[in-house]
C-alpha cells in the first residue's frame, strides 16, 4: 500500500500506513503518542506494541500536527474472528493538548469506510463506549479489565 495522506485543514493531517511505509519519523511519533496515552496517563501494565503493528494487512492511521503525532489507532486482520469480525480497531489515541476535538472521530470515521460493511470488533474502555456506538458498534458480552482498565467488547455488524 502506499502513503495514503489526506489533509483536512492545516491543523489536521491524517496519515494512513502500513508498517513498511511508515517513516521513521511517522513510527517514532505514534511510538511517542501511544508510550504517553497508554502506559504514562492511563498505566496500562500490558504491552503496546505487539505482533500485529507489522503484520500487512495493518493499517495505521495518525494525524499529524506540528508537535508530532496528535491523534492514532490502529485497524487489523484478526488471525481468529472475535463475535464474528475477522477485523478489529484499536489502540486509539488522542494526545492531551488536542482532546475535544474531534480527532478520534476523524480517525475513526476513515477507518470504518476503509473497512466498510465487513463487521468489526474492538475493545472499548467503559467510559468512551458512547464514541464508538455513534459508529454503529454495540456492546456485546460481560465488562473486563485489560490493562487494569474496564473495558466491553462492541461489535459493528453489517447493515
Amino acid at each position: 500500500m502506499s502513503h495514503v495522506r489526506r489533509q483536512y485543514s492545516e491543523a489536521v493531517d491524517i496519515r494512513i500506513n502500513t508498517w513498511a511505509d511508515l517513516t521513521r519519523d511517522e513510527f517514532f511519533d505514534i511510538a511517542v503518542l501511544r508510550s504517553a496515552v497508554f502506559y504514562v496517563e492511563q498505566r496500562a501494565d500490558v504491552e503496546d506494541f505487539d505482533a500485529y503493528d507489522r503484520a500487512p494487512e495493518t493499517l495505521h492511521y495518525a494525524l499529524h500536527d506540528d508537535d508530532g503525532a496528535a491523534a492514532y489507532l490502529r485497524t487489523l486482520r484478526l488471525l481468529k474472528p472475535e463475535h464474528g469480525a475477522s477485523w478489529a480497531l484499536g489502540r486509539v489515541a488522542v494526545r492531551r493538548d488536542r482532546r475535544g476535538e474531534g480527532l478520534a472521530r476523524l480517525l475513526i470515521a476513515e477507518a470504518v469506510g476503509r473497512v466498510g460493511s465487513q463487521p468489526m470488533v474492538l475493545h472499548s474502555q467503559t467510559y468512551v463506549q458512547s464514541l464508538y456506538a455513534g459508529f454503529g458498534f454495540e456492546p456485546v458480552g460481560e465488562l473486563f479489565h485489560e490493562a487494569g482498565i474496564e473495558h466491553v467488547s462492541m461489535v459493528r455488524l453489517p447493515s
